[in-house]
């Protein structure tokens, strides 16, 4: 099973006849993908390999029945992709771009969640549901289907989860890249409850960082979660008031440091993994 995202979602790729928007259109496509349309100003009546690309997405939502979108296009223009497709009746809108203004991103967050649309992203990954659909930039060859339910704010970290837990023979329900930055739309505490209703996944990884309080979020409602979970909290070695890669990495309080996340989680009972390696190995042993 998944969450979220499955084979019957139709996807709408905003910024498809890009450089950047044909190469992952045609990676998720040939995974399996349903990508019924593509988005450009401009270049309506026009296709990408044999997507139809339209002028805008309330177009592209009413010839083809899309429900989620993908936004990958310029920071520039970002803000203005989302709220388009929240208009246009897209239940899910995976935004890939970095380098939004947080300004922005408070009206996108807000909107998104009052007309009860799933926001994943910004500076994220996407999300992936192995043999279903993947809506993003996530390298799909690693993924398998299977038990384990994978929810991250690093894009790079997922990947090597997830090839070592492929590797071991355990494959995954869902993986979700939330992204890095301060401000997001999906988070763990939301990705916890949908995995945790979710009957095929038997345990999941979470993989956090320095920044936020994301994480002491989510230990909050683990008590009363079914599933188990098993965490690593990357950024260990951080100096105080230093970026570490996400715009959202950042010691800026002790609540926001690793150790004060670590604490967070075996205050609750989940086990936090000291490398990746044995993150995958608690996670092979559960299931």
């Amino acid at each position: 099973m998944s969450i979220i995202v499955d084979k019957n979602t139709k996807v709408v790729i905003q910024g498809i006849t890009g450089r950047e928007g044909q190469f992952h259109a045609r990676q998720m496509i040939e995974y399996g993908t349903n990508v019924v349309a593509g988005v450009t100003p401009g270049k309506g009546g026009q296709k990408m390999d044999d997507v139809p690309v339209f002028n805008t997405v309330a177009e592209a939502v009413k010839e083809t029945g899309a429900n989620a979108s993908m936004v990958l296009v310029p920071a520039a223009f970002a803000t203005d992709a989302c709220l388009e497709a929240v208009d246009a009746g897209c239940k899910v809108v995976v935004l890939i771009t970095e380098g939004i203004p947080q300004q922005d991103m408070i009206e996108v967050y807000h909107t998104c969640k009052e007309a009860g649309v799933t926001l994943i992203g910004p500076n994220c990954p996407g999300i992936i549901s192995p043999g279903q659909c993947k809506i993003g930039i996530l390298p799909q060859d690693i993924f398998v289907e299977g038990p384990v339910g994978v929810v991250s704010r690093s894009g790079t970290l997922t990947y090597e989860v997830v090839d070592g837990l492929t590797r071991k023979g355990v494959g995954q329900s869902t993986c979700i890249g939330v992204g890095g930055d301060p401000i997001i739309g999906t988070t763990f505490k939301d990705v916890l409850v949908d995995f945790d209703n979710d009957p095929e996944t038997k345990a999941v990884v979470l993989i956090g960082e320095i920044g936020g309080l994301d994480e002491q979020d989510a230990a909050e409602i683990i008590k009363d979660l079914k599933t188990p979970v098993f965490a690593f909290i990357g950024g260990r070695t951080a100096p105080p008031g230093k970026r570490m890669g996400h715009a959202g990495a950042i010691v800026s309080g002790k609540g926001s440091t690793a150790d004060a996340k670590m604490e967070a989680f075996r205050a609750v009972g989940v086990p936090v993994a000291d490398t990746i390696g044995e993150l995958v190995d608690m996670a092979v042993a559960s299931v």
